[in-house]
């Protein structure tokens, strides 16, 4: 999740849906509500103990996020080091893995509908509108990277839009690499803080969606994996030759991350 979350047009939440871990993500953010704040303040530490371990699921973010932190600091470099140098290879991977998520997605559907349709067209229009906005011009000061990880992290935890993406948007994504790259300790805590206020409140409409909608919840989403394909699509048209020496190495790669998310979704589908 960590090293899709680097990568503008590939979302982390699609890492997460595709591994059978992202029902347990929202319904586990979720459930955090800082209830064990309350013994603590009344210097009951028991209470305090008890209420900490009912609410937060140790087991699961541990792991998850010590796996997402080490992505961030280990492998930042070597994916824009790949995005500079093998730009069109390195978008027709993340072609073929949004692609290869949407269609895990729609074997989750039992019978379209008209209703799935509708949803999926507007996940399609809204994602492709998004996807074509321009970069805004923004300062980097403390109170707006605070904001701009209250938002970028919505989009992470959501399967086919980026958050990475959506900072390249609001003009934070280079300074947010660097801020990792040189370890500035302040502005990376202030992007956190912003992000885990930021993903308490909306995994909380996600979780209400998933259990209560949870088809045409998809629906919405494979139209908005469908409308990100932008992304990736000009970045290879724009770095290759438009003739079959060109875009025949990018087909086979595109092919490579098609099969590996497939293979890995049928893998983890078995483990459960």
């Amino acid at each position: 999740m960590g090293s899709a979350d680097i990568v503008p047009g590939v979302s982390g939440g699609t890492i997460a849906l595709i591994t059978g871990i992202y029902a347990h993500l929202i319904g586990a953010i979720s459930k955090i509500k800082f209830g064990f704040v309350r013994p603590l303040l009344k210097g009951d530490l028991k209470g305090f103990k008890d209420e900490l371990f009912d609410e937060i699921d140790f087991k699961f973010f541990i792991p998850l996020v010590l796996g997402i932190g080490v992505a961030f600091l280990t492998l930042a470099k070597v994916v824009t080091f790949c995005m500079d140098a093998y730009p069109a290879w390195t978008y027709s991977f993340f072609l073929g893995l949004i692609i290869a998520s949407a269609v895990i997605l729609l074997r989750k559907i039992d019978k379209i509908n008209i209703k799935h349709i509708a949803c999926a067209i507007v996940g399609l229009i809204l994602t492709y509108i998004f996807v074509s906005l321009n970069p805004i011009a923004a300062n980097h000061s403390l109170p707006i990277l605070f904001i701009s990880g209250m938002i970028a992290i919505c989009a992470m935890i959501l399967p086919g839009i980026s958050g990475s993406f959506l900072l390249l948007l609001l003009g934070q994504y280079k300074y947010m690499l660097n801020a990792l790259h040189t370890l500035s300790i302040v502005e990376i805590v202030v992007f956190v803080v912003g992000a885990l206020i930021g993903i308490l409140g909306f995994s909380k409409i996600l979780n209400y969606l998933l259990k209560n909608y949870e088809e045409l919840t998809m629906a919405f989403l494979i139209g908005v994996m469908l409308g990100s394909l932008k992304v990736p699509g000009v970045e290879i048209i724009n770095s290759v030759s438009l003739n079959f020496a060109g875009l025949f190495p990018c087909f086979i790669v595109a092919v490579v991350g098609f099969a590996l998310i497939i293979i890995l979704e049928t893998r983890f589908d078995y483990i459960e």
